[in-house]
């Protein structure tokens, strides 16, 4: 018994030392046991030999050092010290988890706000709501924060959801009686398609995209181009056109030293990918007044700043038709941009994906693909060298399928090792959803007169256009009607971005709160209504003014009638 307690002593007296002599030894007196007793492990700072101990007494030493560290450092969580303790197989002390700290910088500079504090707050809402539908004053969250047509009960097309269920389970095909349940016509699509695929939609695709996909995609294109050739190799389908614009700013940023220029406001998409990209975002503003025009003479002006900067402009963002703003360009201002994007040698990429939402019987869609073909064949050599990368999706228009994630670009003027770059991106991710780029097809290559469920799928896909449009027409004439609010009609997408011109007092209130004003706004609209919308700070504005954007995807218009009572009384509330 005596010898035993001696040992134990010995070994103690032993172990103190140890943690003593490695203090003196790094002078690091306030060092904690837990990082003492790391330092004490390495080699560099101990040899056990040199204290007369063998190797199996200095794990002893370890062990018990370890816990008079485990000990000592209040640091440690219980639980990881009652673990180590009782463990006879480990000898160390985990370390931290990663933190804020360990994390990419771009990453963290990155926002998004069409996902942002406001909607964050709507999706606590909803809890509450589904926890007690009583506890707010409203039943109901109207998410008109996000182009999401289907989360607001717009119906997907019959068509579309026929020819998916085939090929996701063809087997249905082989059964006698399928024609008692699917159109022919659906039945002949989805057969086809399955025969390009390879015969499942299981099966990973080529990384660009199916074959037959992007050739019907090409057709479409040279059809809506009145005769403007498309080329199935210039095709890339891609998981919706977000996919597109992050492969295109990965391999044309090169840092600090790439300019994007982007229209202002924006999609917060580009300075988000911007952020990731570490590059640097040249903002040319819409001209709110003139219906969110574009104007030329700023965006030269806004190269020539960045290039004496040291900053190269290597990419020119156009939204048509805009998202949020809702302006439809006109040929002569894609004419002028591309005038810009020849003169500096800057890739255009435009994003169409809001193509088939247009408004107004004056209005009229033009790609910029079509413009450009002209361009180059009315001005020998000007416009030769050009690129252009043209997106699509099916997530807009009359689709709305955001969630199957379907889209396509197209790519004019690239050369053929920058094309095997943008190839060797894709095929990092293997291949975009192949029930996606099924999709695509569907949009781009809808029944035709004479199919089997054209009167159907025409009188589906007019009806979603005709309630788009009353309500665009409905949410903007109660915008202008009230005090405080200026709104440019709507002539394409399916959003409006509304000026708020906000009572002095209600500034205060929301600098008080250290929120933007149209931050406060939006906060209070949805608290007060469960309107869900996004502040105009998150996709830029000139500096002083303030606005939202919301959709006018919410069926009926009992939710704007809200909107319409809630603004009054705002304003009464913190009127001058």
């Amino acid at each position: 018994m005596i010898s035993a307690i001696s040992r134990v002593s010995s070994m103690s007296r032993h172990n103190s030392m140890l943690l003593n002599q490695t203090r003196n030894y790094l002078s690091l007196k306030t060092m904690s046991p837990s990082v003492l007793l790391q330092k004490t492990y390495s080699k560099e700072f101990f040899n056990p030999k040199q204290h007369n101990a063998k190797f199996s007494t200095f794990n002893n030493l370890q062990r018990n050092a370890t816990a008079t560290a485990l000990k000592e450092d209040a640091t440690i969580p219980r639980s990881i010290k009652r673990q180590h303790l009782n463990s006879n197989k480990y000898d160390f002390i985990p370390a931290p988890q990663l933190t804020m700290s360990d994390i990419n910088d771009n990453v963290k500079k990155a926002k998004y706000a069409v996902r942002g504090a406001i909607p964050m707050r709507a999706e606590q809402l909803q809890l509450q709501l589904n926890e007690d539908p009583s506890s707010l004053p409203f039943d109901k969250i109207i998410n008109a924060n996000i182009g999401n047509p289907q989360q607001l009960k717009q119906k997907p097309l019959s068509f579309y959801r026929q020819v998916l269920s085939l090929l996701q389970y063809p087997e249905i095909l082989n059964d006698p009686s399928v024609t008692k349940f699917y159109q022919s016509d659906a039945i002949r699509r989805t057969q086809r398609i399955l025969k390009d695929v390879g015969g499942s939609v299981g099966a990973y695709s080529q990384s660009q995209g199916v074959y037959g996909i992007r050739k019907t995609v090409a057709d479409f294109i040279t059809k809506r181009d009145n005769g403007e050739t498309a080329y199935p190799e210039d095709i890339f389908l891609t998981a919706g056109a977000s996919a597109a614009v992050s492969y295109l700013l990965s391999i044309f940023c090169k840092g600090e030293q790439t300019g994007v220029l982007i229209p202002i406001p924006q999609y917060p998409l580009y300075t988000a990918s911007l952020a990731l990209n570490n590059s640097h975002a040249l903002p040319y503003y819409l001209d709110e007044k003139s219906g969110w025009s574009t104007n030329t003479k700023e965006i030269d002006t806004v190269v020539n700043d960045s290039i004496k900067k040291g900053i190269k402009p290597s990419v020119l963002v156009v939204i048509n038709p805009g998202n949020p703003t809702g302006a439809v360009l006109s040929k002569e201002a894609i004419a002028e941009i591309f005038q810009i994007a020849a003169k500096y040698g800057i890739m255009v990429i435009a994003d169409e994906v809001y193509q088939e939402n247009i408004f107004g019987d004056n209005i009229e869609f033009h790609s910029m693909k079509k413009v450009l073909r002209e361009l180059q064949r009315d001005h020998p050599g000007l416009f030769d060298d050009v690129q252009l990368a043209s997106l699509h999706s099916t997530s807009k228009g009359v689709s709305g399928e955001c969630g199957q994630r379907g889209g396509y670009m197209e790519l004019i003027g690239f050369t053929h090792e920058v094309r095997q770059v943008i190839l060797k991106l894709a095929s990092i991710s293997l291949c975009p959803v192949v029930t996606g780029q099924a999709l695509v097809d569907l949009m781009v290559s809808p029944p035709q007169p004479g199919d089997e469920s054209y009167v159907k799928d025409r009188a589906e896909r007019q009806n979603i256009h005709d309630e788009l449009n009353k309500r665009s027409t409905k949410l903007w004439e109660t915008f202008n009607k009230l005090e405080g609010i200026e709104c440019q009609k709507p002539q394409g997408a399916m959003y409006l971005f509304p000026q708020l011109i906000l009572p002095y007092k209600a500034v205060q209130q929301a600098l008080h709160l250290e929120m933007s004003p149209d931050e406060f706004y939006c906060q209070e609209l949805l608290e007060n209504t469960g309107i869900c919308t996004v502040p105009g700070s998150g996709f830029g504005q000139v500096p002083g003014t303030y606005h939202l954007r919301t959709t006018f995807l919410a069926p009926g218009t009992e939710w704007i009638e809200k909107w319409e009572k809630f603004h009054k009384e705002f304003y009464d509330k913190y009127r001058d």
